[in-house]
């Protein structure tokens, strides 16, 4: 087995998070418009214009680096989204699947929170300030958004709520 240098795994964690990045920005426009909350769908719609930017701060990040952002697949974002195309899938668009959907997205978003943080901080580690205020622009934005799923959640949850069913 090849040995593995800091910087190595730094680039990997850059391209998984990129294929991650790309992966989501197919997926936001389907979540949106399956949404039937229109504050969610809102939601949804705001956060590709910020994937976007996402995209285009890793792409500078590469270009620091000298490296290519392709040649990897994210397969956990892979599995994360799969799950969600089940849920459109299986359920019919109704509060209740608004509910779900937000379930599957703040998946997504703890994803997201984890991969730029293990990025940063390993940029932190290789002394790459611009490379730590690109990453920390995205993080911050992600982290955003995970919270503004949870303040739509709340009513969506509560309309979303069946009551029992007797039988």
């Amino acid at each position: 087995m090849a040995s593995e240098s800091l910087q190595d795994i730094y680039v990997e964690q850059l391209k998984d998070l990129y294929s991650a990045e790309q992966q989501i920005l197919k997926a936001l426009p389907k979540m949106a418009k399956a949404a039937t909350h229109a504050d969610l769908r809102s939601a949804f719609e705001e956060h590709e214009v910020q994937t976007r930017k996402h995209v285009d701060r890793l792409e500078k990040v590469f270009s620091q680096l000298g490296e290519k952002p392709g040649g990897h697949k994210c397969k956990g974002m892979e599995g994360l989204l799969a799950e969600g195309d089940e849920l459109l899938e299986e359920h019919d668009q109704s509060e209740a699947l608004d509910a779900a959907i937000i379930a599957a997205a703040q998946r997504v978003e703890h994803y997201e929170i984890a991969a730029y943080t293990t990025a940063r901080n390993l940029a932190l580690q290789l002394r790459q300030p611009v490379v730590v205020q690109l990453l920390t622009l995205s993080l911050g934005e992600e982290q955003n958004a995970g919270q503004l799923l949870d303040q739509v959640a709340q009513p969506l949850m509560s309309v979303a709520k069946m009551p029992a069913s007797v039988e």
